[in-house]
């Protein structure tokens, strides 16, 4: 995910209390998802911090406000209720037609190699370097070999 300075400078502030209100032109840009935008809108306002959108006429300071923070937070179970829905389905069908799923093993493909530049003694860095892997991935073929 994309870092957003700002916008965690402004949390930063919120959580020592030296805001009150945080105010945007639009509500996409304050979050980028609406699971992402839901969990940061529930953390201001626990925070007694509120939060203005001025596009949509949101005000979560307001009784309607925070109806409508609710109803979001309500789409938002929707979206990863759905989301985890799809990848179990995925994960079921690829299954039932014998394909692979997840990441592939490629770390593990390369074990015997892994080993040999070990007892050679490169370090572990060299080696993840020189294969293009992971040095927790060398690490881990190390660990199983004793």
């Amino acid at each position: 995910m994309r870092e957003r300075p700002q916008r965690e400078a402004l949390l930063k502030a919120a959580r020592r209390r030296e805001i009150d209100a945080v105010v945007v032109w639009r509500l996409d840009r304050w979050g980028r998802s609406l699971a992402d935008l839901v969990v940061t809108l529930q953390e201001l306002s626990g925070l007694g911090v509120g939060f203005v959108s001025l596009t949509e006429a949101l005000d979560l300071t307001t009784p309607s406000g925070r109806a409508m923070a609710g109803l979001l937070a309500v789409f938002a179970e929707f979206e990863r209720e759905i989301l985890r829905e799809r990848v179990r389905a995925g994960i079921t069908q690829a299954r039932k037609e014998g394909r692979s799923h997840g990441r592939p093993r490629t770390a593990r493909l390369q074990a015997e190699q892994v080993r040999r530049l070990w007892a050679q003694h490169q370090s572990k860095s060299e080696i993840a370097r020189h294969l293009g892997i992971g040095r927790t991935s060398v690490r881990r073929i190390l660990a199983e070999k004793g």
